[in-house]
């Protein structure tokens, strides 16, 4: 893998890393806190929406040759088909390559920007043992706390992410707060204290496809999937990720809805 904080949707990546001055075991929950999370084969995540449908970042699962099963709620299920975004497009080389030359990684964020990071597993069978989560389909997400689920790597916003961390490691939750919306995209920034919430995180390497939820009415919904990322002030390539001012974004559920419905329900 390139160790690169703007790489992370062109390989299989996106784990929770955390605030530095806050105890590790407030971020650790138990696999029951969120059932509908869904693991890919090797690392990264999905999201059951539908009783025989996963939702999840088109990168998350374009790395892998063919997926065969997925794992939900501790057990192995067969896969019927992947179906990728037509908006979709991997990372160029020569992209990676320019960047890596120069140190600016513009074209790279313009390139990310203008992608369709999102794809569906139909599943060979519909689940009964798991309740599907429902889609957010607001359009007022800019602000709201949200919740995050994953199991790869960690580390602190002071340190950064540990290089050696694993990418399926224990399910860990922190929150994090709206601060740009786009077309495509929801946003947050790691922040620290005390501007940063009390159990303040970010998706780490290893958690793509991971969950984004907002709360409704009690309830939490699924507003977005965890995609790519870089810093909050600039392009420059960050050789080592996860440190406070990183800017995640995040595939924005309520601007696929359409699809998402058009697929699922396509003869």
């Amino acid at each position: 893998m390139i160790v690169m904080c703007l790489l992370a949707m062109s390989l299989p990546a996106y784990g929770i890393v955390i605030r530095h001055d806050v105890d590790d075991s407030k971020y650790r929950v138990a696999a029951t806190e969120f059932p509908a999370l869904v693991d890919l084969p090797g690392e990264g995540h999905g999201v059951l929406i539908a009783p025989q449908w996963v939702v999840t970042a088109a990168h998350a699962v374009t790395w892998q040759t063919e997926i065969k099963q997925i794992v939900l709620n501790g057990k192995a299920r067969d896969v019927e088909k992947v179906i990728v975004h037509s908006g979709y497009k991997k990372l160029p080389k020569d992209l990676i390559d320019q960047a890596v030359k120069t140190g600016d990684a513009t074209h790279i964020v313009d390139f990310l920007a203008s992608q369709d990071d999102i794809a569906l597993i139909k599943l060979a069978g519909p689940v009964s043992d798991v309740i599907p989560a429902k889609l957010f389909s607001g359009n007022d997400e800019l602000g709201k706390t949200v919740e995050l689920l994953g199991k790869g790597a960690t580390g602190t916003g002071l340190t950064g992410q540990d290089v050696n961390a694993s990418h399926h490691a224990d399910l860990r939750r922190a929150y994090n707060k709206i601060v740009d919306v786009k077309d495509r995209w929801i946003c947050y920034v790691f922040d620290k204290s005390p501007s940063g919430l009390e159990i303040e995180g970010i998706s780490g390497d290893g958690d793509s496809g991971g969950p984004v939820l907002i709360n409704v009415d009690g309830k939490w919904q699924l507003a977005g999937l965890a995609s790519w990322k870089k810093h909050a002030q600039d392009n420059d390539l960050i050789l080592h990720a996860g440190f406070y001012g990183q800017k995640n974004y995040n595939v924005r559920i309520s601007h696929y809805t359409g699809w998402i419905e058009d697929q699922m329900h396509a003869i």
